[in-house]
């Protein structure tokens, strides 16, 4: 009977699982590329839709804007640098606790290996065996402790390079609400409807950027984009109200 998937199947040949499992893992970052798109294009555009709410003028919305881009965006990638090491961090301090457990009561770390296994399904010689084996290599030993009994491993991506992800996308995605006053303040006769240009641009930003993080929930691409266009427009919605009511007290 032949394989209703061949490209699937020859995926799963022994060769090939034994090749994808002995190569390194590569940590993913567009998890950090969609927080600070998403977070780059709400915060910007809710600067523009302020300022413009207040009537002011185009080169004071360029100032705003690129002082939120910068300052912003550098806060943002450092919090996740800085979330990112603290997690590295505890993941070693509590590799070197369990170390340090195997050391002085082993019988007691091997009693844990052999409980948890047991409420896998082992039992018996099978139980003893996998015992056995797990606690005959120490990198193993603590590695099985950390994931099973603590819930820490697996991939770990690189911090630095998870806040230069952020940053770059806070602002590259962040910047789209700030070409159409850019254009408006360079234009020799401006641009007309520049807020309306900007209020597209953004929303199709937060629309393609909602869509992309679809790829990581079970959710519609669609239905994403949606979600975040709308979450984008709330917040523009409420910063155009605040910049407008103020305007009119002051």
């Amino acid at each position: 009977m032949k394989p209703s998937n061949p490209g699937l199947s020859a995926e799963h040949a022994p060769e090939a699982v034994r090749r994808r499992l002995g190569a390194a893992p590569i940590p993913s970052y567009l998890r950090d590329f969609i927080y600070g798109a998403i977070d780059g294009a709400v915060t910007t555009f809710a600067v523009v839709a302020g300022v413009e709410g207040a009537g002011l003028s185009a080169s004071v919305v360029l100032i705003l804007g690129v002082a939120n881009l910068v300052a912003d965006g550098f806060s943002m990638a450092v919090s996740n640098f800085l979330g990112l090491r603290a997690e590295r961090q505890q993941v070693d301090r509590a590799r070197l606790q369990e170390e340090r457990h195997i050391d002085l009561v082993p019988e007691g770390e091997r009693e844990e290996i052999r409980q948890i296994f047991a409420a896998k399904g082992f039992a018996g010689a099978d139980l003893e065996r996998v015992v056995e084996v797990i606690t005959a290599d120490r990198d193993l030993w603590v590695s099985t402790m950390l994931s099973e009994e603590l819930g820490l491993g697996g991939t770990r991506p690189s911090p630095l390079r998870a806040g230069a992800t952020t940053f770059l996308a806070f602002v590259t995605v962040g910047a789209l609400p700030l070409v159409a006053f850019a254009a408006d303040a360079v234009a020799p006769d401006g641009l007309e409807h520049a807020f309306a240009w900007s209020a597209a641009m953004t929303g199709v930003a937060f629309f393609a950027v909602g869509s992309l993080k679809a790829r990581f929930v079970e959710q519609a691409w669609w239905r994403a984009g949606l979600e975040t266009l709308a979450i984008g427009g709330a917040a523009a919605t409420l910063a155009y109200a605040a910049g407008a009511l103020l305007a009119s007290v002051v």
